[in-house]
């Protein structure tokens, strides 16, 4: 099944207090409490998206096809899919539910509570 950024939006705004933004000019991107868990290319050809994952699973995760480090931000573990067809619906669900979390870990408690997390 080829992915939309559509199905990626609709993942994210399953999600407590998700909200989108454009930055740079074309990237549609996913916060949390101001901080972004998921940028989208959805004017590539083709669409792609970068994700945040765990330091330690890192390594293993770029070794997949498709994946590879995201330019300039990989020092802080951000991943990029090229393609975002290369991962199947039920992937995407985990890793931007994993990157939702790995960023909303960080946020003052204050936002937490003022989000409801």
């Amino acid at each position: 099944m080829t992915m939309t950024i559509e199905t990626l939006q609709s993942i994210c705004h399953k999600l407590p207090g998700v909200a989108e933004e454009i930055k740079l000019g074309e990237h549609l991107c996913f916060n949390v409490g101001g901080k972004s868990f998921l940028f989208t290319y959805p004017d590539g050809v083709p669409p792609s998206a970068s994700f945040k994952v765990p330091a330690e699973d890192f390594e293993e995760i770029i070794s997949k096809e498709g994946l590879e480090p995201q330019p300039y931000i990989a020092r802080y573990k951000w991943v990029l899919a090229r393609d975002i067809s290369s991962l199947s619906e039920k992937e995407w669900e985990h890793y931007i539910r994993q990157s939702y979390r790995l960023i909303a870990d960080k946020l003052p408690g204050k936002i937490k509570k003022e989000l409801g997390l």
